[in-house]
């Protein structure tokens, strides 16, 4: 019927309600357990820090980790997200075959949803054309087509780190060793990502909660607080928060090659789509953190290290949000891949109250107890109570919008994100020039806070109108691709 949500087809258009929500609750225990981990892990890196080292030798090593992060995930140019985007829709074609040959043998397409006898699916699947069987060469394809660039990327960003390890020393406050540190570190840090998000599109959460949850913050919390206690100088600490990295790269590529083989396709097929992403994820990475660096640049380091510590419980709430998002993309591309808006709704809202329900008690309960909860990291940092403020209000709005922006992405609206990514930048970067100056980190946090609210409501909008995908509500949604 025209302007109502389309009934999915028997055999796979839709995954009934109690498989599908043990399948989301296991994958999404998973990544919420990666996410806390992580997020503990570094709520006590900056904790230790801030408790050892006084303000302006903190806030260099906040400033510096920071840029490295951020460079990462410019060079990065989103093929994470990309191949699971390319491996878990690859997953589809089985299905539409399946639907395609159930028609064929007079199953109506939109009856509605029931089991199907295993003798029946037998019978189906006898007549549907299989995907052909990867091997090794097309897993070596995606390594050639798809990893190799983004090496290639990341070493080219890290000579140019290094020649410039003299330049950066004098904008930041850094010492150039440093910044040669994090510069050999960097192909490092991007690759491990894109592995770890790899093995998520072939359909296991086990390498993200492992490396990703365990290895990566619990190794960087062990050997930072290890150097700091001794002493080392600021060299040192940078290849103590550096290291795991690299053990990270090296197990996600080991658990890679024992998933395969496996094939993206066609590797222009996914350069082409990943493209308009890669700038937006550039963009992203930028908006994430650029706020630190501006205040390092623009009122120095010790204030950087407070704005660092008043804001960084807002990576509990990212963290969060990524943790739900990497157990939910592989399903939003498949549902919205074949036009199953009941799925996608299913799953964008189950997540937007998983996300309140842990965001919002601890936004409240940080804005009523910032004074106590800044006083953990020492009497420097107790004047960030209305960064605080600012922070617990805007996270308590953008958690309340949902993972909006990945079921954007997983939609294949690319350039979408990109062109909202892209205002919040923009709006965050005027703010910051025009308050930082004159009101240090609280003009930073206000700058932030401004960029938060265009990135969550632009994509919230769109989605809305395109979709009728919303975070809340308890009708069925009435619009269709």
């Amino acid at each position: 019927m025209a302007g109502s949500r389309p009934v999915m087809a028997p055999l796979t258009g839709a995954v009934r309600r109690g498989p599908f929500r043990r399948g989301l609750v296991r994958h999404g225990a998973a990544g919420l357990a990666a996410a806390a981990t992580a997020a503990t892990g570094q709520f006590a890196i900056v904790l230790v820090v801030t408790r050892t080292l006084e303000p302006r030798a903190a806030g260099a090593f906040f400033t510096a980790t920071t840029a490295c992060l951020m460079l990462a995930g410019v060079v990065r140019l989103d093929t994470g997200n990309g191949l699971v985007h390319a491996l878990a829709g690859s997953r589809t074609g089985p299905a539409r075959n399946a639907r395609a040959a159930a028609s064929e043998r007079g199953v109506p397409a939109d009856a509605p949803h029931q089991k199907v006898p295993p003798g029946l699916l037998r019978g189906v699947l006898a007549g549907v054309p299989q995907p052909r069987r990867c091997v090794r060469g097309q897993s070596a394809g995606m390594v050639r087509g798809v990893l190799a660039p983004v090496g290639a990327l990341a070493c080219v960003a890290a000579t140019g780190v290094w020649l410039a390890a003299g330049p950066l020393a004098g904008l930041t406050g850094v010492s150039p060793g440093v910044w040669a540190v994090l510069a050999a570190a960097l192909p490092f840090v991007v690759l491990s990502d894109v592995l770890v998000c790899a093995t998520r599109g072939l359909g296991t959460m086990r390498p993200t909660l492992l490396i990703s949850g365990a290895v990566q913050p619990l190794g960087q919390l062990a050997l930072v607080t290890a150097a700091v206690l001794a002493g080392a100088p600021a060299p040192v600490l940078a290849a103590a928060w550096a290291l795991p990295s690299v053990a990270c790269a090296v197990l996600a590529a080991v658990r890679l090659r024992g998933l395969g083989p496996y094939d993206v396709g066609d590797v222009r097929a996914f350069w082409r789509h990943t493209a308009p992403r890669s700038v937006a994820a550039a963009v992203q990475s930028v908006f994430q953190r650029l706020d630190v660096v501006v205040v390092a640049l623009l009122a120095g380091p010790a204030a950087a290290a407070v704005y660092t510590a008043a804001t960084r419980f807002k990576v509990v709430g990212q963290l969060a949000g990524q943790g739900l998002a990497q157990a939910a993309q592989a399903r939003l591309v498949r549902a919205l891949a074949e036009g199953d808006l009941t799925t996608a709704e299913r799953v964008y809202r189950t997540t937007t109250r998983w996300l309140v329900g842990l965001t919002w008690p601890l936004w409240l309960g940080y804005a009523a107890l910032a004074p106590l909860a800044l006083s953990l990291f020492g009497p420097a940092y107790a004047g960030g109570v209305a960064i605080a403020l600012v922070l617990s209000a805007t996270m308590m709005v953008a958690t309340a919008c949902g993972m909006v922006d990945v079921v954007l992405v997983a939609a294949g609206r690319t350039t979408a994100s990109l062109a909202n990514v892209s205002a919040a930048v923009a709006v965050t970067i005027a703010l910051d020039v025009l308050l930082v100056p004159a009101y240090g980190a609280l003009g930073a946090a206000l700058g932030w806070s401004g960029g938060v609210l265009v990135k969550n409501l632009l994509p919230a909008v769109q989605v809305s109108r395109r979709y009728g995908l919303r975070p809340f509500g308890l009708g069925p949604v009435a619009r269709t691709t």
